[in-house]
């Protein structure tokens, strides 16, 4: 292992679960309410044990059994709703603001690339993808520009599919165990699907891209033939 992979790490601050519940003014069924726990809890393939979702269709599955989201994040987005919305301000006074499983600090979009590799706790997962964030988190933060903010910050939060399961709790050490896609940062995915969105080399690369999920490369082809951007308001506002 290099210098540079063993030195990627990080100590679990949360590890959070939820069940489903209606969620939003329409009583959507979401498990995007997480609470933390401080007992070991079972990583599946499909996810933590105990943790629910409202909507398969668009929400866990093996491409994303577990959700990452970086606490650093926390300080600017508080900073940046506190003109917007209080609802929001106290969602942000704990982990898990964000529907994310896993919390930790030091370690961001910046510093993980897709097809990294990570021991956690005694399982082994895999970076598949980067978060689209969807109109759930509008109503979660009582903002409706909230799923807008969070694409256009870059600071989505990412997802793993696991390889091996084991348990894991907070405390345990996130650590990376390879890295075959160094070029392929989530900071840098990310700016080629929100910034310079028709960047057909890197889509190209994107397409190709191995550890990816599918539904990320099928997005890349579809920019590639079509030479346009898909329609993301339905995503970002609801309908």
């Amino acid at each position: 292992m290099s210098d540079a992979v063993s030195a990627v790490r990080a100590v679990l601050g949360s590890v959070l679960t939820g069940q489903v519940r209606p969620f939003g003014p329409k009583g959507v069924p979401s498990g995007i309410a997480k609470a933390a726990t401080k007992e070991r809890v079972r990583v599946t393939t499909l996810g933590l044990a105990g943790d629910g979702q409202g909507d398969p269709r668009h929400h866990g599955g093996p491409e994303k059994a577990l959700h990452h989201y970086a606490f650093d994040h926390y300080p600017a987005w508080r900073a940046e709703l506190g003109p917007h919305s209080a609802e929001g301000i106290e969602v942000l006074n704990r982990p898990g603001a964000f529907g994310e499983n896993l919390s930790t600090t030091g370690l961001t979009e910046a510093d993980v690339c897709i097809g990294d590799r990570f021991r956690l706790g005694s399982a082994l997962v895999e970076v598949s993808q980067a978060r689209q964030p969807c109109w759930k988190l509008n109503h979660r933060f009582g903002h409706a520009g909230m799923s807008r903010a969070v694409q256009q910050s870059l600071r989505t939060g990412w997802y793993y599919r696991v390889l091996a399961e084991g348990d894991v709790a907070a405390g345990d050490t996130l650590e990376l165990v390879t890295r075959p896609y160094p070029q392929w940062s989530l900071q840098r995915l990310l700016q080629v699907l929100y910034v310079d969105r028709l960047d057909y080399a890197a889509l190209a690369d994107m397409a190709a891209l191995p550890p990816l999920a599918e539904s990320w490369r099928k997005l890349a082809r579809q920019r590639l033939e079509r030479r346009e951007v898909e329609d993301m308001e339905r995503r970002l506002a609801g309908g």
